[in-house]
């Protein structure tokens, strides 16, 4: 967004210039005047239909068909596969300073596009207009990360110390080498950031890559194609496949053309993944980023302005569908009425209808599959606790037609229930008064995940909080999001225990090496 001097991140988004909306404005007519199109998927430099179709529709209005997208199969997978090992030796061989110069250059052509992508974003995937364009702005600045990273060590060439050898010069280097062919699979609540940053990691160490793209959001992963193919990254360096995970995305699991694979989305399917790729000839690597059940803990020490702000933000933004989202609240009884009553009345103030409209906050869920989980989760909390806001679907006039599920903050549910324990990856909240902070960490880390948390109190109790908590993003004392809102180069992304496997966090200074492996050369020659 190089006409701006605003740069719009996840922590600055809720009061932007109003330059942003004139621009997203105008994207916003643009794209409607061009739905309902045809696309194809994008193999060794070339566009591949195939002969099954399938429909993507906007969750917000199931009656605006945004495009028609390629049914893939196990034989679509395999040439795509086969396209990128024919086209890993010259790009693998080609100088780093050129393939951070080809993916810089597809990071800048995103920047040109912002507003038309994130505008795609917002009628894909149901998220609100900043949410849209922070996105694919997100996405921007993790592809220039990874060619930042790639530079500042200086190509992953280091030399090593010399054998103390009489009569002989012992020289010895270590290079760190891409795998090979990367297999890229991206959820559909950051369709952007989780297929094109991973990607650029990917392509920026000198890897081939498949993407394949959730089938909920298949129209943003097929624009990031689009910029790396107008970028002038070579045919077969990267493809898109488009289809089922069942058929297409097990074909490509499973094959042994497949080096290293990036899956980020759900614990149980990526567990699964794990498994079924490990089933190869050797080990190979896999980058799993999982669920979360991110807890926020509030000392009576806190200011309660801020814990509220920010927890309402983390809990219900783009309809808590993030793997960051914060579900689990814990409050010092002495603060819990006075937290959860201002929860409630900011959560009230929240705005939900079409997501492109900019006096919404909130858009619909992602699919029929989540409104009715939805449902029954909201029904076994009213039966087991108190719901203080939402709990019903809204289904009338505007809302007929799309999948709308309003904010739900829920109290007194029984500390042994499952839902305290259970990503359930919408807009509901639980809340729960504890006697101290230290009950409030024990019941915060005692669940499968360690993706995120948040904190609210004094600042002798923060480094306590940080020393405890066991998360690998963590937040204390922030009104703009109480467990989300990660950055690229400020916040880097990942999970400990159930909710990563690499234990190196995305946008982080450690994340380029996952894509390499290292090579040592020693060369000795006489002195």
């Amino acid at each position: 967004m190089a006409e701006s001097s605003f740069k719009l991140t996840y922590s600055n988004m809720f009061n932007p210039p109003e330059e942003l909306h004139t621009r997203y404005d105008q994207a916003l007519g643009q794209v409607k005047a061009n739905l309902g199109k045809e696309h194809g998927m994008f193999i060794n430099g070339k566009e591949h239909f195939s002969k099954e179709k399938f429909e993507n529709r906007s969750p917000a209005d199931t009656d605006v068909l945004l495009g028609i997208f390629q049914k893939g199969t196990a034989e679509d997978a395999h040439m795509a596969l086969e396209a990128a090992r024919k086209a890993f030796p010259i790009w693998s061989r080609m100088k780093w300073q050129e393939r951070v110069r080809l993916v810089r250059k597809a990071a800048d052509i995103m920047d040109e596009r912002t507003f038309e992508m994130g505008v795609i974003v917002s009628l894909e995937v149901g998220k609100n207009r900043m949410e849209a364009v922070g996105d694919v702005a997100e996405t921007a600045d993790l592809l220039r990360y990874s060619c930042d990273r790639m530079e500042a060590n200086e190509g992953f060439i280091h030399e090593m110390g010399r054998d103390p050898l009489p009569g002989f010069v012992s020289t010895n280097f270590s290079i760190l080498r891409p795998y090979g062919v990367w297999l890229v699979i991206s959820p559909f609540n950051f369709p952007c950031a989780l297929t094109g940053g991973p990607a650029g990691a990917a392509l920026v160490t000198g890897n081939t890559i498949v993407m394949k793209p959730a089938t909920d959001t298949p129209w943003t992963a097929r624009l990031i194609t689009e910029c790396f193919r107008d970028a002038g990254i070579p045919d077969g360096v990267f493809n898109f496949v488009t289809g089922p995970g069942s058929s297409l995305g097990q074909a490509l699991i499973e094959s042994p053309e497949v080096d290293g694979i990036t899956f980020t989305g759900s614990y149980d399917v990526g567990m699964k993944i794990g498994r079924d790729f490990s089933a190869g000839k050797w080990v190979r690597p896999a980058i799993l980023e999982l669920g979360g059940k991110n807890p926020t803990i509030v000392s009576r020490h806190a200011n309660l302005e801020d814990a509220a702000l920010g927890i309402v933000r983390s809990s219900f933004g783009l309809q808590g569908q993030k793997c960051s989202a914060c579900s689990r609240v814990f409050a010092e009884k002495q603060v819990y009425e006075e937290l959860v009553a201002r929860m409630v009345e900011l959560t009230q103030k929240l705005k939900i209808g079409d997501p492109t409209d900019r006096q919404n906050y909130n858009g619909p869920v992602i699919n029929k599959g989540s409104y009715r989980d939805y449902q029954n989760f909201t029904e076994d909390l009213a039966k087991s606790g108190r719901i203080l806001t939402g709990g019903k679907v809204m289904s009338d006039g505007d809302y007929a037609r799309g999948f709308y599920c309003p904010n739900t903050i829920a109290v007194d549910v029984p500390e042994e229930h499952s839902l305290w324990q259970t990503e359930m990856f919408l807009p509901i909240v639980m809340v729960a008064a504890v006697d101290s902070i230290e009950t409030a960490m024990t019941r915060a880390n005692n669940v499968l995940y360690g993706l995120t948390a948040g904190f609210y109190g004094a600042p002798d109790e923060v480094e306590w909080f940080f020393d405890k908590i066991e998360a690998g993003v963590t937040y204390a004392n922030r009104p703009q999001g109480s467990t989300t809102g990660a950055w690229p180069g400020f916040q880097p992304f990942g999970g400990w225990k159930g909710s990563g496997s690499s234990g190196k966090n995305a946008g982080g200074l450690y994340y380029l090496p996952l894509y390499m492996h290292e090579q040592i050369r020693t060369l000795v020659k006489r002195a």
